[in-house]
């Protein structure tokens, strides 16, 4: 009898891959029924990772879009998963352990099954007490082994890694290949040994295809016993994504595997809705170098979901970077010059830095130091020069034990600095905060949501939060948003916006106030000033007096359809109207 292996649609790590931003809770709406009916899924991951944090960067509720999206799934019966960073939880730094508790209870509550959990450091101490509190949140605890390739990550390291993870209460245990270039038969080897230890442990392969390896990969561990993979669909698949499910399901299906069949025809209309999603706005964060493999990422190790940001921040300092070498009378890079002297830096001293596995966020870290080590030495300063708080934190031991040793130059560096290394568990430098935050809910009068889920986010993402309460998340959004969609506009040679494209651009959700008889519009009476239509983003609720409409015979009063927000004002204090024409945009509140 063929042995079954089956599918998992890794659709928010498809888009944090590719760019900045995530489908908004309307779009996965739209998009989810279609991915059940592709008829070949066990798992959709819906969340986790940076994608909450992202939510509240627009100007969105992450709860919102979690709760809407797995519903979906839950409804049909395939499990759904999310990314959890481990001690850093879903951000980017430690998180005090009561919240990192909530987070289960919350996310089981929202239809979230199978939580992910990784430490970039593979330290199993900061694995280990999730597990044991998602288990007791009802969660399927799959324990992470971030996949790399160093003289220090041997297919014995990752042996004895699962081991003690299995003995900590995992469940399942995944293969996170994040840069890809975990080499096909390294991780063939490591599979072996899990299942032949271990048969009824699940193991899952989520593995990149920046640099090439990952459909070899995926091959190998399936003969090794591997009995889901983490899969992709166009057009985020590929790239420095992740292979498409198409590839993956006819190479295994060759190879004698029992795989589900795909309904081409519901595949298609997830690519269309998928394309959508990036004509509407998300496109205009996608960096396109993102859509093409890249070699260069074997040496360097870097995950190719991170290339966006780390050309973004190449670019930032390129000029700067010229500027220097231009002044000591040297020759200045181009751009592709710039990005290969960088991978060879973090090349060079990764090592130096303890072999941190290059996921998040000790990927960030390492080519952070890269990038300003060329900096200060396009300036005469000698490698070391800057390297930030979260580093130095990552190299003396606050965020776990670095798998590999520290160069001796870095030890006396820290020791020049008065600096002391840290050997406890990193969870013991961060006291719990719970009791701070809902003291501040309770004093704002902020509601703790259903199921603590508010608090939770505000405990989590406290910064993001508050600029998402303040509405100031949505307004840098829009104005960010506005930006890029001027700058394609100008580079077209296309017409310049109107206010119509920029209103529909901001607010595809919003819906039209229309005339219900011919007349003068009066927003208001002001016998004391000038009268004036209601400034945008005023919430009105449901049958609230909007405006009136003076006629010939009589005074037309009009209500809010909706509880809402003004976006758009297209009738001014005192125009006539004709009946039908539009008066304003309202965006409903959720």
């Amino acid at each position: 009898m063929k042995r079954e292996i089956k599918f998992s649609l890794v659709y928010r790590d498809m888009w944090q891959s590719s760019g900045k931003y995530v489908p908004r809770k309307d779009q996965l709406a739209q998009v989810a029924p279609a991915i059940i009916d592709m008829g070949c899924f066990a798992r959709v991951e819906t969340n986790g990772g940076a994608s909450e944090q992202v939510n509240l960067l627009y100007g969105e509720n992450p709860n919102k879009a979690v709760r809407t999206f797995t519903k979906f799934f839950n409804e049909a019966g395939i499990q759904t998963h999310m990314l959890d960073r481990g001690l850093n939880a879903l951000r980017m730094n430690p998180v005090p352990a009561d919240v990192r508790q909530l987070m289960y209870k919350v996310k089981k509550a929202q239809g979230v099954d199978i939580t992910r959990i990784f430490c970039g450091l593979n330290d199993p101490r900061n694995i280990i007490p999730s597990i044991k509190w998602a288990k007791e949140a009802g969660m399927i605890a799959q324990a992470t082994m971030c996949i790399t390739y160093s003289p220090v990550h041997t297919v014995e390291y990752y042996i004895n890694l699962s081991e003690q993870l299995i003995a900590g209460g995992a469940q399942e245990i995944c293969l996170k290949d994040m840069a890809g270039i975990g080499r096909p038969e390294m991780l063939g080897k490591i599979v072996k040994a899990i299942k032949t230890a271990h048969p009824d442990i699940i193991v899952q392969y989520h593995g990149h295809t920046g640099p090439g390896f990952s459909v070899a990969s995926m091959l190998e561990v399936a003969k090794a016993g591997g009995d889901i993979f983490d899969v992709a669909v166009e057009p985020l698949s590929w790239g420095m994504v992740h292979p498409d499910v198409i590839t993956i399901q006819a190479m295994l299906k060759d190879a004698g595997f029992q795989v589900p069949e795909i309904n081409m025809k519901a595949y298609m209309e997830v690519r269309r809705l998928t394309q959508s999603f990036i004509d509407d706005f998300l496109g205009y964060f996608i960096d396109p170098r993102n859509r093409f493999m890249s070699s260069l990422l074997v040496g360097c190790g870097l995950p190719g979901g991170m290339m966006g940001s780390l050309m973004a921040d190449l670019k930032g300092v390129h000029a700067a970077i010229n500027s220097n070498l231009k002044a000591a009378g040297k020759a200045e890079l181009s751009e592709d010059e710039l990005l290969v002297q960088l991978f060879e830096e973090v090349q060079y001293i990764w090592p130096k830095l303890g072999n941190p596995p290059l996921v998040t966020p000790f990927s960030q870290y390492v080519k952070n130091v890269a990038l300003m080590n060329i900096f200060g030495m396009s300036k005469g300063q000698p490698r070391w020069s800057m390297i930030d708080k979260n580093t130095w934190d990552m190299i003396l031991g606050k965020a776990g034990k670095l798998p590999g040793k520290l160069d001796p130059e870095i030890i006396e560096l820290a020791k020049k600095n008065n600096f002391e290394f840290f050997d406890g568990n990193p969870q013991d430098n961060y006291p719990d905060e719970l009791p701070r935050f809902i003291e501040e809910m309770e004093k704002n009068g902020w509601e703790r949501g259903q199921d603590d889920e508010e608090l939770f986010e505000f405990a989590m993402h406290e910064k993001q939060y508050r600029e998402y309460k303040s509405g100031e998340a949505k307004k840098r959004f829009n104005g960010e948003l506005l930006a890029a969609m001027e700058k394609k506009v100008t580079a077209t040679g296309a017409a310049p916006m109107s206010a119509a494209d920029k209103r529909a651009a901001l607010y595809p959700k919003a819906e039209p106030v229309v005339a219900p008889s011919a007349g003068k519009v009066l927003w208001e009476l002001d016998f004391n000033d000038h009268s004036m239509p209601p400034q945008h983003g005023k919430l009105f609720k449901k049958n609230e007096f909007l405006c009136a409409i003076e006629t010939k015979f009589c005074m037309d009063t009009i209500t809010s359809f909706c509880t809402g927000r003004i976006v758009g004002v297209e009738a001014e204090q005192g125009k006539m109207v004709k009946k039908g024409d539009i008066i304003a945009w309202i965006e409903k509140e959720d």
